[in-house]
């Protein structure tokens, strides 16, 4: 019997500064909430895992014309990170000089909370 994670899961324990995935119970495929089937194998057979929330930049992207609202944001950066797991997350990038950043480098999850809204980030893997 499959346990339902859903996105808000996802993201109240993203603020308590704890990574969740999905392993689906019939193949062992790891994902990122929400998924209603697996990617693997069809099957709906979810269960949490806790994910330690280390990687490494596999593409970023440095914004500098930010969304309506975020302009004294600007400019950060946005990576696509691929965690131990295996699965890859996006997220924003913290406490990393813009120009120090690179495609192998090692990060670590940390939220980050604006207001009632947490962010995926991550930073230094130190």
């Amino acid at each position: 019997m499959s346990k339902v994670v859903t996105l808000k899961a996802f993201f109240e324990e993203a603020r308590s500064g704890r990574l969740t995935g999905i392993r689906c119970g019939r193949c062992g495929e790891i994902a990122i909430p929400p998924k209603e089937f697996c990617p693997a194998c069809q099957e709906r057979a979810w269960e949490p895992v806790p994910l330690d929330g280390h990687g490494t930049i596999a593409s970023f992207t440095v914004i500098r014309v930010p969304p309506r609202g975020r302009a004294e944001e600007a400019p950060y950066a946005v990576a696509v990170v691929k965690l131990d797991e295996g699965v890859s997350l996006l997220g924003r990038i913290l406490d990393i000089p813009l120009d120090a950043l690179k495609v192998g480098m090692p990060v670590r999850f940390r939220p980050l909370i604006r207001d009632e809204q947490t962010v995926v980030a991550f930073g230094p893997s130190q």
